[in-house]
């Protein structure tokens, strides 16, 4: 039990830490996306490296730090994204009255290059990952890709909280394809998924005889299953969307 718990704070530690990192250096003075785009790719080998380096260590060390690996590679996307380097391109809003799956396009022209990144990032990752004895990282990735594609439908069908303030000012134009309604039709079954999936994932992991690699991957995939879910709420409930991070913000 004291394993699992230390998994999970493990996971919100690491989830909180580098999602407020990646806002504070996107929201820095656009001089200094250079050096940090340059920093964090830097880090991209290392990251594969330590990824395929797992791939077959059956120990819940080595699953952690497939874990970590694999956040390494996505938070370069991440950040790739937010610093403006790898959007898409479309870098302005739609002009006012464009609906429908015209402005659908619109948005996923905004993202394109990004995605398509994120898409190569995934196939190299099932390549490192092929026949793993250990594929936490692999799992680690998809889980929260499409975490995130979920998210980014959600914010375009309409939801309450878009979480705008979060986007540093040379993205601003992306809110033109932020939705703003109470809820949409695709929520409840992005939610309901989410949470299905932490309960039998810990499910799973709370009924495994004992503590091995297998039961650590289990419990760390249930742990992000359960902060998707939570990423999935704070697009509907009454708060500032950037308040778990607000204290990393610049001037604040």
């Amino acid at each position: 039990m004291l394993t699992g718990l230390l998994l999970v704070l493990y996971v919100i530690g690491v989830w909180w830490g580098a999602t407020g990192l990646i806002l504070y250096l996107g929201r820095r003075q656009r001089r200094t996306f250079a050096l940090t785009l340059s920093i964090a790719s830097a880090l991209v080998v290392p990251g594969a490296l330590l990824l395929r380096w797992s791939t077959h260590e059956t120990s819940i060390l080595g699953t952690c730090l497939g874990f970590a690996a694999s956040l390494i590679l996505w938070g370069w996307l991440e950040l790739s994204f937010l610093l403006g380097a790898v959007t898409g391109p479309r870098r302005s809003a739609c002009a006012s009255g464009c609906r429908g799956l015209r402005h659908f396009r619109h948005a996923v022209q905004a993202i394109l290059y990004h995605e398509l990144a994120t898409l190569a990032a995934a196939v190299l990752i099932i390549a490192i990952s092929w026949r793993a004895t250990n594929a936490i990282g692999l799992w680690t990735f998809m889980m929260l890709w499409g975490m995130r594609i979920s998210a980014k439908l959600n914010l375009f069908f309409g939801v309450r909280n878009t979480g705008e303030v979060m986007l540093p000012p040379h993205l601003k134009y992306l809110v033109a394809f932020f939705g703003c309604r109470r809820l949409n039709l695709l929520f409840p079954v992005s939610v309901t998924l989410a949470m299905s999936l932490a309960v039998v994932l810990i499910a799973v992991a709370y009924s495994a005889p004992s503590w091995d690699f297998v039961t650590c991957e289990v419990a760390l995939l249930a742990a992000l299953a359960a902060l998707a879910s939570l990423e999935h709420w704070m697009l509907v409930i009454p708060m500032r969307a950037d308040a778990p991070w607000r204290v990393l913000r610049s001037g604040e």
